[in-house]
């Protein structure tokens, strides 16, 4: 199967999403004549212009509203146009799961680019933070536009690290600018110590660097407050997490990773426990896949910590 790398452009009206799409369909090094299909999910005040750049295989496709956005749809284009890249610019009010939902499967996003206007972020984050939320956490550059120096950078960080430390983030000033934010972020517990204390107030945190820095963790002693339940998937082994809270109440989820019960360890299920273990990165039947495993050596009942669901402060 032919995979059709697909450019996600996120950000609300007004971002600048356009703006970059066109300026990098300017540039020959990205553009010389790949066959490339602009899907088109909003229309803002700036428009595509064709004629500066070479447009003869490049296609734009416009989705009118969220309803339309389908995986017939998306197939059909697929089987009409043949493209070798989609660059999609998203409209901001529509959910990305309807997106990720109708995607061919031959189409894989390469990028996710999110454009914020910086006179608005903190608005839209107070009052549509889910929306906001889910841009962030799938994105790979955070570009914030507009920026001058009334806006709070430190704040703007926060923000973003809160959700994703992974993302690169950029702030472009009104006369053309752009500065790279260096903020450093140091982890709110010792990664070199010989046994790493994750707090309770710590748990989300180290459970996001985790999945984003899989390997620093590996032969890494750990101590945390955790529950300990049943894996359903493998019933001679179990899982030790805590439910997070990303956004809001409709995402919380458990945060867990698989066990093995070196210790044989007894445990009743959905109990909190104080867990000491060492991680190992390695394939698990619990993920199908290679992740985190954790050796149990330790684990003495406990009572619920003060706040059960654990959140990014």
């Amino acid at each position: 199967m032919r995979e059709i790398p697909v450019y996600l452009f996120l950000g609300f009206l007004e971002s600048g999403k356009t703006k970059f799409i066109q300026e990098t369909l300017e540039d020959k090094r990205f553009n010389n004549g790949e066959k490339t299909v602009i899907l088109l999910c909003e229309e803002g005040e700036e428009e595509y212009d064709l004629s500066t750049f070479n447009s003869s295989n490049v296609f734009i496709e416009k989705i009118d509203s969220e309803d339309e956005l389908t995986a017939d749809r998306l197939a059909k284009i697929e089987k009409e146009l043949k493209p070798d890249r989609i660059m999609c610019e998203y409209n901001g009010m529509f959910r990305i799961q309807t997106l990720t939902d109708a995607l061919p499967v031959s189409w894989i996003i390469a990028q996710t680019f999110t454009f914020v206007d910086s006179s608005t972020f903190e608005s839209y984050n107070k009052n549509m933070r889910q929306l906001v939320f889910e841009k962030i956490a799938m994105s790979d550059l955070i570009a914030f536009n507009r920026f001058d120096e009334k806006y709070d950078m430190q704040a703007f960080h926060k923000i973003v690290r809160a959700v994703s430390r992974r993302a690169d983030i950029i702030y472009e000033f009104k006369d053309g600018k752009v500065v790279p934010d260096d903020i450093v972020d140091p982890l709110p517990f010792d990664i070199n110590a010989e046994v790493i204390e994750i707090s309770e107030r710590d748990y989300a945190l180290w459970y996001q660097d985790l999945c984003e820095e899989m390997e620093k963790y590996n032969g890494k002693k750990l101590s945390y407050k955790v529950k300990l339940l049943a894996n359903k998937n493998l019933p001679d082994a179990f899982i030790a997490g805590r439910d997070v809270m990303t956004c809001c109440e409709a995402d919380i989820a458990l945060a867990a990773i698989a066990c093995k019960n070196l210790a044989g360890i007894e445990y009743e299920n959905g109990c909190w426990y104080d867990v000491v273990g060492t991680l190992e990165i390695r394939f698990s039947r619990a993920y199908g896949k290679k992740g985190p495993v954790l050796n149990v050596i330790s684990a003495k009942k406990a009572d619920a910590p003060e706040q059960p669901v654990a959140t990014f402060y």
